[in-house]
């Protein structure tokens, strides 16, 4: 039995949706396919304990690129967004009145930071202009289908226009953007700050889900990355979806489906059928067939080319260099239903306040960090864990019970192999390390141990399981410096095209890389209507 359709996307998660959509809305009839249960791949909503309910594993918002919010309404669809109402929060041992609250305010966080360096508190308003100038012109580059290897007349010119902006750069800005591209945070924070306290708290930004030391190369541009965002019209503020990140792919399946959609849930694909130069369908685990001249794919691109592209040979790039991607992204999550709020001892009171709303980051020095990493690349996880945790229940009391809380931890470090003899498909692994991480937060907050009342843990292996993320790596692939922009997925495929006429790719392993954003799927759904009559010979 077989279906046919214009285009057939295999995933359904937030860019698959948003690919869909564009498509729909140019007249083309879509199909997208998703073994799970709900689309909305890791961004999703689920009760993981009776009257907890929480995003599973994606879990705060900035980064969904407004442009797409508006093209597809999602307020209309329900989507609710709310900001922190304060940035972030770095507690300390031990120490009352000593934690970092950065506020949302440049004047809050200059106070915040004048207690540790008044040097560095008058040196953040030059970094963060700084930091937003570059961040200009990478949403320039989040916008562009980047040039291809072997590309024609239209690479040349997209590569001589982006060359011209940089250009017109100030010797000043083309430095900061060398930084970023090419230095470690630690080493592009150095010449900006000298308090090791501030470097290590604006330093997380660049080792989150990227399984690296601060001292790597490279992270100086995954801290450019996470700081594109806008909430509502607010540069760099990061909030909640009122409903869980679910909230967010169910309002973008509503666009979907009304610009008309088909989505099929609970539908395993086996196999994306082609004849070695043409793709031709999605074949199903059930035996049926969804014929497309196009097929859009939404899961990491290793995966692909390793599961779902048998007998593919002679094109280029190379199947290998798809199976070679580099993969691993260090990240443990826990959801945690709790029946207090947790009381930090440098800031007591398990009464809401402000810094309960916040990012709350263990990782209080550099040291600290990078010793995290090294402690993994050893032991197979982090004795002492970097963790973020929300609290999400503070702004949406619907994820809860009354006077009751749910938190997400997003935990960093632990590798996706285990060392020899060890294996996250043991429970014990995974029950052992949930325990750490209590144990962690513990330190900061001693009663956080006795006021949990379930959990649930996601490991490297559970993330792969569920959401088809290859070493549990939530950006598809690493964002290094070797997998960005022409070179991502690799070199000669940075233009959304894989190589068999009619595959595209339109997931985060695709420019401009992870985060709910949106980008990936929108840049993929305009070269496929590009190559549209192309496609419909």
């Amino acid at each position: 039995m077989s279906e046919k359709c214009d285009i057939a996307i295999l995933g359904g998660g937030h860019n698959g949706l948003v690919c869909a959509w564009y498509l729909a809305r140019a007249g083309r009839s879509v199909t997208v396919v998703e073994k799970n249960p709900v689309v909305g791949g890791a961004a999703v909503t689920e009760e993981f304990h009776p009257g907890f309910r929480n995003s599973v594993a994606s879990y705060t918002v900035s980064l969904l690129q407004p442009g797409i919010i508006a093209d597809m309404d999602l307020k209309r669809h329900g989507l609710q967004m709310i900001q922190r109402p304060v940035g972030n929060f770095w507690p300390v041992e031990g120490r009352a009145m000593d934690g970092l609250v950065l506020p949302n305010t440049m004047l809050g966080r200059q106070e915040a930071i004048a207690r540790f360096s008044r040097n560095d508190a008058q040196r953040l308003p030059a970094y963060e202009a700084a930091l937003e100038r570059a961040g200009a012109l990478l949403r320039e580059l989040l916008l562009m289908t980047p040039p291809s290897a072997g590309g024609g007349l239209e690479d040349i010119i997209k590569s001589l226009k982006f060359g011209k902006r940089i250009l017109d750069c100030s010797l000043q800005d083309k430095e900061t953007l060398c930084d970023l591209f090419t230095r470690s945070v630690a080493g592009f924070l150095e010449r900006w700050f000298e308090h090791d306290r501030v470097r290590a708290a604006l330093a997380f930004d660049g080792i989150v889900g990227t399984l690296a030391s601060p001292y790597t190369p490279g992270t100086a541009y995954v801290l450019l990355h996470h700081s594109f965002g806008e909430l509502d019209g607010a540069r760099g503020v990061w909030g909640h979806a009122i409903g869980g990140m679910g909230a967010i792919t169910q309002a973008i399946a509503k666009a979907a489906i009304e610009a008309g959609v088909r989505i099929m849930t609970h539908s395993t694909v086996s196999e994306v059928l082609h004849n070695n130069s043409r793709v031709m369908a999605l074949k199903l685990a059930s035996g049926e067939c969804i014929e497309a001249r196009a097929v859009a794919v939404n899961i990491p691109p290793k995966l692909l080319f390793r599961d779902f592209l048998p007998g593919l040979t002679d094109t280029s790039p190379a199947p290998a260099r798809f199976r070679q991607i580099e993969s691993g992204s260090g990240s443990f999550r826990m959801n945690v239903a709790l029946s207090e709020l947790p009381d930090f001892t440098c800031l007591p009171g398990t009464r809401q306040q402000p810094h309960h709303g916040a990012g709350i980051i263990i990782g209080p020095t550099m040291e600290y960090l990078d010793k995290a990493w090294l402690s993994a690349r050893g032991k197979g996880w982090s004795e002492e864990p970097v963790i973020e945790m929300v609290i999400p229940s503070t702004i949406d009391s619907s994820l809860a019970p009354k006077g009751k809380h749910v938190a997400s931890l997003f935990v960093q470090h632990v590798m996706p192999q285990l060392p020899a003899g060890r294996s996250w498909k043991n429970a014990h692994e995974k029950e052992a390390f949930s325990r750490r991480v209590i144990e962690t937060v513990s330190r900061y907050a001693p009663n956080f141990r006795s006021s949990i009342l379930a959990t649930q843990s996601l490991s490297p292996l559970d993330i792969e399981q569920r959401f088809g993320m290859v070493d549990g790596d939530i950006f598809h692939g690493q964002m290094g410096p070797g997998q960005l922009f022409s070179l991502r997925p690799v070199l000669g495929a940075a233009n959304y095209k894989l190589p068999v006429k009619g595959l595209y790719l339109c997931g985060a392993g695709a420019h401009p890389g992870g985060g709910v954003t949106g980008l990936p799927g929108h840049n993929a759904a305009r070269e496929i209507l590009r190559d549209w009559r192309k496609l419909a010979k």
